[in-house]
Order: structure tokens, then sequence, then C-alpha cells
């Protein structure tokens, strides 16, 4: 018999953390009974509901997705600008994103409808890694490289002061052009871009790799593929040691 919590985490609507708050807060009941304790268990023949209606657990769906330049990561947009979902098959258009990628970016974006995973893997306190490789304009040197690991203060698009930090390691350098592999642990909107024009760069292309130990190897771009199973459970065990090392620390 599983938790409540991660009863509720089972049907994709949210993470385990947000289904103790909803039932906390009095939204969660079990045949027609609102249960406030964070520890019941619920038995097979049990219904149960947020807010009034019955959820239930479904499959849980993992999927490797190569966005390309051009679409913006969201369901729908205000102003009419191409979705990710304007080129994902229409099954497949109740899976999430876990994380996003700007309009010009390009690379891997996982696709699930595990709210537990898509909340591991994107909760500032766990710090999972994601890797880009960045062509810029001009030299990249040690002393960029050095800024980027020390932080530096960027405004977010709430007009916040923030300091960012990045990891850099240098593929390719010239007087007119570099590539950086970049390595981030924050989820700042469009961080790379601004620390790179903090420093006087131009980001001319953005490409994600590697999310976790997910990278894009065998996909082409507007791609999307079912994860394996035993990608899955490695990347599972994956977030659970690091979650564990953030819980210990």
């Amino acid at each position: 018999m599983p938790r409540l919590n991660k009863y509720i985490a089972s049907t994709g609507l949210c993470s385990r953390r947000k289904a103790d708050e909803l039932i906390e807060s009095g939204k969660v009941g079990i045949n027609g009974k609102i249960i406030t304790e964070l520890g019941f268990y619920v038995r097979e023949k049990d219904k149960v509901t947020v807010e009034g209606k019955i959820v239930r657990p479904q499959e849980l769906e993992y999927y490797r997705f190569y966005k390309p330049a051009g679409y913006i990561t969201t369901l729908e947009d205000e102003k009419g600008r191409k979705t990710i979902y304007d080129i994902i098959p229409p099954e497949l258009k109740h899976l999430k994103p876990v994380g996003r990628l700007d309009k010009d970016s390009t690379g891997l974006l996982i696709m699930t409808n595990d709210g537990e995973l898509i909340n591991q893997m994107t909760h500032p306190s766990i710090k999972v890694p994601k890797v880009y490789m960045v062509t810029i304009n001009g030299r990249f040197t040690e002393a960029h490289a050095k800024e980027m690991l020390e932080g530096i203060e960027i405004v977010t698009d709430s007009n916040e002061k923030k300091t960012a930090y990045a990891e850099t390691l240098p593929i390719e350098v010239t007087n007119k052009s570099s590539i950086v592999q970049v390595v981030l642990y924050q989820g700042i909107n469009r961080q790379i871009r601004k620390m790179f024009a903090k420093l006087g760069f131009e980001v001319q292309v953005l490409k994600r790799i590697q999310h976790a130990i997910i990278n894009l190897d065998g996909l082409k771009k507007g791609q999307i593929k079912p994860m394996k199973p035993k990608t899955i459970k490695q990347l599972q065990s994956y977030l659970a040691k690091i979650t564990k090392e953030v819980t210990n620390a």
C-alpha cells in the first residue's frame, strides 16, 4: 500500500512535496472523508479525491526530446509563437518538460508525466547538473572562466538581482570565437546568455547536451524517443543518491 502523498504523485498531478501541502490544507479525501494525515496509506479499493475530483495512478512515461530553435517550451503562448507542442506527436502532449530552453536554444528536454521526477530534477536545493555547448563571439580566457565560477550578478526577468554561477571548460578558442562547455546547477531563465553578456560576449549558439545523466546521443533535431527502462532506473538511482546527499548535508 502506498502512502497518500506517493499515490497522489503517481497520478501525475504534482510532486510528493506538493501533495503533502494539499493533504495538510484539507484538499484531499479518501472515500468521501477529508484526510490530513501525511502518513496515511491508500488501499487498493480506496477512492482518492483532490479538491473533489477523483485521481488515479497513471502509467509513467519518460522521453528524450531534441528541441530545435524557434520554439518556446510551453503548452500555449499568448503571443502566438510556436511551441514545442506544435511538433511533439499529439498522443504525447500530456507530457511536461523537465525545465525549459528558451526560443533560440536547442538541445535536450526530458519529457514526462512523473511529477515527482520533475520536482527532483528542478528543485534548487538538489542541484542537478545541466550541460551545454555554447558558441560565443570573441576569445574566452581563464579570467572569464574564474569570474563565471565565482559568480556574476545578473538581473532576472522579474527585475531581481541574483548571483549566477557556472562551471566552464573551453573546447575551442580563437580570437574571433570560442566554443565553451558550460555546466549549470541553477535554473535562472536565460542564465547563460546573461552571464556571457555581462562579460561582453554574445551567445551565437546554445545547445543543452545533457541533463543529469541523460544525453542527446542518437537523437536528431525535432525527434522524441522513449527512454529505456534501464536508463530510467539509472536516472532514478542517480537522483535518489544526490537527494540523499543534500538531505544529509
